[in-house]
């Protein structure tokens, strides 16, 4: 799409807010039913393109992209009215004759900045609640994706291009829209882009949401229930060929239950995709040729214990174990987003803190222990966006579960509720009486009308 162009369609979204339509709470459910029609309706569409995009499996595609947004879409339908009202809050005394409400108001234009792992969910997500919130929005997706971006501009042809606009195009593209405008900007992708998006966003101070990445680490106490663990540390780590923001990215086990969950969970992978998980339809791929090269250097590092081959080809890397992994290893130096699992054993559960804490705060943290206390303390003592309890990822698919980054990994919370106010101005009004005037606040001052007030601010 030409600048021109992109710039003709701000310039009409801009316009198009102006006229209010959008602050209409039953022109949103609407929107929002409209926009849950058409995933239905073109969802085959969106299988079969994510399958030639890089192999995702309909499983995946249904349970991660698809329906995770149409979820999204049921749970605001419900609740938009509600949370769209005023929210009537305490008002102090030193306000006699006020009231006090939260107003919910949208920001206007929003930019949505979605990526390639997900490219529908994570397009879709925070769209949906840019919408609810009463915005216009331009939702720039992944070349890296040519088919599913295909399915999702013919879903959101639908809709005027003033209310919503799908945009292509390389970083330039990305570069020309950053340097307009906004009332918020939504980035999902690599912290490295991120802080590029916020600097440009600084330029015109426009709030943002950063949903970055990291290394998640996964805890493995001797008292876990290794068979589960295994299972779902597996589930966890490869579905979408591991190229999910919050996937286990290393094992911290200790070293007396090692060898067997190193044994469990190479069977798990077994069970899981076959004995060769190459010709396996349950099984998706990574997204170039070159992530293929750079998983097959970070292989070099310790012992593989399962998988190991690819093909970059095919862009295939399977489902791969190692261990006896240094702390100082190239795997262990940057965030791995891809099949490849490291696990490291310690024998004091203390030495894992000394290990998290070498990398910047996560997206989340795993442990798996039935030792209540063991996991107050790991909570405690780790930070990280979220956390999962002998369990991964599933963190995300609550809608009552705010998901998004600290430090580093993240900064702002979406999904449910919180996309809704993540893309509201929640517009704090104070409502004063004509009534009466007090004269307390009013110069000339006076040591009494000081006391009184130290009293009421007491």
């Amino acid at each position: 799409m030409e600048k021109e162009e992109i710039s003709l369609i701000i310039e009409e979204q801009r316009k198009f807010f102006a006229t209010g339509k959008t602050f209409d709470v039953d022109y949103r459910l609407t929107t929002l039913k409209k926009l849950r029609s058409l995933i239905i309706q073109h969802e085959q569409e969106i299988v079969d393109a994510l399958w030639k995009d890089f192999h995702k499996p309909e499983f995946e595609v249904i349970a991660t992209e698809s329906r995770f947004v149409i979820k999204e879409l049921n749970y605001s339908i419900s609740n938009l009215r509600s949370w769209s009202k005023k929210r009537r809050v305490r008002t102090p005394i030193v306000h006699f004759l006020s009231h006090s409400y939260v107003l919910p108001q949208p920001y206007g234009q929003v930019l949505v900045l979605s990526p390639w792992n997900f490219p529908f969910q994570l397009a879709f997500m925070p769209l949906v609640g840019a919408l609810a919130a009463g915005n216009c929005v331009i939702l720039k997706v992944s070349k890296q994706v040519p088919q599913t971006a295909k399915v999702m501009e013919k879903i959101l042809s639908n809709f005027p291009q003033e209310l919503v606009a799908i945009i292509d195009g390389d970083h330039t593209t990305n570069d020309f829209l950053l340097d307009q405008k906004f009332g918020y900007i939504f980035f999902t992708g690599s912290p490295r882009v991120g802080k590029y998006v916020m600097h440009k966003a600084a330029e015109n101070l426009t709030p943002v949401s950063l949903e970055l990445g990291g290394k998640n680490p996964c805890v493995i106490a001797a008292d876990a229930r290794l068979d589960y663990a295994a299972k779902r540390i597996a589930w966890g780590k490869f579905i979408n060929c591991g190229q999910t923001c919050v996937s286990p990215d290393y094992v911290l086990i200790d070293k007396k239950v090692k060898d067997q969950f190193l044994e469990l969970i190479t069977k798990e992978i077994t069970k899981f995709y076959g004995d060769n998980p190459e010709t396996s339809n349950n099984f998706a791929r990574v997204i170039t040729s070159d992530s293929v090269n750079r998983l097959a250097g970070l292989m070099k590092s310790g012992q593989i214990v399962a998988g190991g081959k690819t093909d970059p080809e095919t862009r295939y890397v399977a489902p791969t174990i190692i261990k006896d992994v240094r702390l100082g290893d190239a795997i262990m130096g940057e965030e791995i987003f891809g099949p490849v699992l490291p696990v490291i054993d310690f024998e004091n559960f203390e030495e894992i803190y000394g290990i998290i804490e070498q990398n910047p705060k996560p997206l989340a943290t795993y442990i798996f222990s039935g030792n209540k206390k063991l996991i107050r303390e790991f909570l405690r003592k780790t930070q990280s966006g979220s956390s999962c309890v002998n369990e991964t990822v599933m963190q995300i698919a609550s809608p009552y579960l705010p998901y998004g980054g600290i430090g580093s990994s993240g900064i702002g919370r979406y999904h449910g509720r919180k996309s809704f106010e993540t893309f509201s101005n929640m517009r704090s009004v104070l409502v004063k009486s004509n009534l009466l005037d007090i004269w307390l606040r009013y110069p000339p001052y006076s040591r009494f009308k000081t006391k009184i007030v130290s009293w009421l601010m007491r």
